[in-house]
């Protein structure tokens, strides 16, 4: 569910209209809704009370600093894949000791900054990731806690790109090579063997993969104490789906309930690594209609937002429900939505039955909360926009649109070129 609703006709975040906020902050812009992520938060940490847990949100889904502030205060972790987002997670107040470190590419800098800071743990993805670590230790004179993301070869049936689990996938380590590298952690004395971790992917709707994972992990934890390794804790990622269109995902204490069968009797703790469960549905992008354009009997609605602002419909050929800010009556029209970018790709439907929309009109692009800005880009030369939170009657600019300066901040032309 989500807070963004009509009332008389009007589209509102929480207690505003969205139209004032648009006025105020420009367009296309995006809109947050904090009601709504608190509470997707609540319902699925909740979910788990009666398995010993961390909720570590998944900074790559979206890494505004004021949403990882409401993770914080809400008592929540955070996943992290690189140092920037190791910044910000410290920088919105979330501890070290909730923090766990992912992602196949760890530079030796990244690593040394893990460490200095005493985070949770660092999921390694490779032997060489594992030597670089131990190198790093040894250097500070520190011992690292690690964990091993291991690749159960687990098919989640989502999209491709979003696949993680598998042989082919660039993620984690194949079961066996895994219970060597345990060794090589236990012995080393610059490594402490605390986790085990496993992501098979994203935008899962249904939960038997889920299971199959952990029961996978589990059988390696039993393992390794029988082997004289105890580890302390399970990561078991994230990948609940949401509904962008026509989906039925699990509830998160479905999702739970099911964890809890297979976990019942272990000493373990839990980290869960929700991302897009957490923030997709929370937000909305708002762009307006430039023109209106003609071609025979294709109808295009031309808006002033773009592929570099929500790539997921040109990446994924994702679907994202599309809304009229006001409403109004008559019959719909099919059109493609599309953005200025100098690109075939730029679209936000094709071919779709929408409202009949003119010239100025502002368009709500629902379920814009994960991967939209975060995936956003400079391209075209266009600036990022701004990000708005909601929350109740007041909202906040929690980001300032860029401005043309910000396109050229850090650049500069040799001395050779400016004659």
């Amino acid at each position: 569910m989500h807070y963004f609703d009509y009332e008389n006709e009007e589209l509102y975040a929480e207690d505003v209209p969205v139209a004032r906020i648009a006025k105020m902050a420009g367009t296309p812009v995006y809109i947050y809704s904090y009601g709504t992520m608190e509470r997707h938060f609540l319902v699925f940490d909740g979910a788990f009370s009666r398995i010993p847990h961390i909720t570590c949100y998944s900074c790559k889904a979206n890494s505004n600093l004021a949403l990882l502030r409401t993770v914080a205060r809400l008592g929540g972790g955070a996943d992290i894949v690189s140092g920037g987002e190791l910044y910000l997670a410290l920088k919105a107040g979330i501890p070290p000791a909730k923090i766990v470190f992912s992602g196949v590419g760890k530079t030796t800098d990244e690593i040394r900054e893990a460490v200095r800071t005493g985070i949770a743990m660092i999921n390694m993805e490779s032997a060489d990731e594992l030597e670089a670590v131990a190198r790093v230790g040894k250097e500070m004179r520190q011992r690292v806690p690690v964990s091993i993301r291991v690749n159960p070869q687990i098919d989640p049936k989502t999209h491709p790109y979003i696949t993680t689990g598998l042989k082919k996938n660039k993620f984690g380590i194949l079961m066996d090579e895994a219970r060597q590298l345990y060794g090589r952690i236990a012995s080393d004395p610059w490594l402490t063997p605390v986790g085990i971790s496993s992501h098979i992917g994203s935008q899962i709707t249904e939960i038997p993969p889920f299971v199959e994972a952990v029961q996978s992990l589990k059988g390696m934890v039993t393992d390794l104490k029988a082997a004289g390794i105890k580890l302390r804790f399970m990561d078991i990622g994230g990948g609940l789906g949401i509904t962008y269109r026509e989906e039925l995902p699990p509830r998160p204490e479905e999702y739970a309930a099911a964890v809890e069968r297979v976990l019942i009797g272990t000493d373990i703790q839990l980290v869960l690594e929700p991302g897009r469960v957490i923030v997709g549905n929370s937000a909305i992008f708002v762009t307006k209609v430039l023109y209106v354009k003609k071609a025979g009997k294709k109808t295009f609605y031309i808006v002033d937002g773009a592929m570099n602002d929500l790539v997921r419909p040109a990446l994924y050929d994702a679907y994202h429900e599309i809304i009229p800010v006001t409403l109004k009556e008559g019959r719909k029209v099919r059109a493609d939505v599309v953005g200025p970018v100098c690109e075939s790709g730029d679209f936000f439907a094709k071919d779709r039955a929408l409202p009949r929309f003119e010239k100025g009109d502002l368009m709500a692009v629902m379920s814009a909360g994960a991967y939209g800005f975060s995936m956003s880009s400079n391209y075209n030369a266009r600036r990022r926009v701004a990000e708005v939170l909601v929350r109740g009657p007041e909202f906040f600019v929690t980001r300032k649109r860029e401005t043309l300066r910000d396109l050229v901040r850090g650049e500069s032309i040799p001395r050779f070129l400016e004659v």
